[in-house]
């Protein structure tokens, strides 16, 4: 699975809220096992956003002090997520 899917379904499983994107970032890695470089989450992060699939990952509670970096899906993003995950059965991009 390439890493715009391996981010689609992590967020589908798991909730990623975080301070900053260091922080999500690391909570990503640790969820999906590793391998996957910064940048190609920033990228992976960049064209789900850009395709309408997450929501602005930025954001600014009311109330709060500062920003936190939250990776919700949109209905579009959930929807690509289950058939990703339709597709393989498992989530993993493999066919064992």
């Amino acid at each position: 699975m390439d890493v715009l899917g391996l981010l689609l379904t992590t967020a589908f499983r798991e909730t990623i809220n975080e301070p900053n994107i260091e922080a999500g970032f690391a909570r990503f890695t640790a969820l999906a096992g590793g391998g996957v470089s910064q940048a190609a989450f920033c990228d992976a992060v960049a064209a789900a956003l850009h395709d309408g699939l997450i929501r602005e990952p930025i954001r600014l509670p009311e109330g709060a002090l500062q920003c936190h970096w939250h990776l919700e899906l949109t209905p579009k993003g959930v929807e690509t997520a289950r058939r990703l995950l339709r597709v393989d059965g498992s989530g993993t991009g493999s066919s064992c």
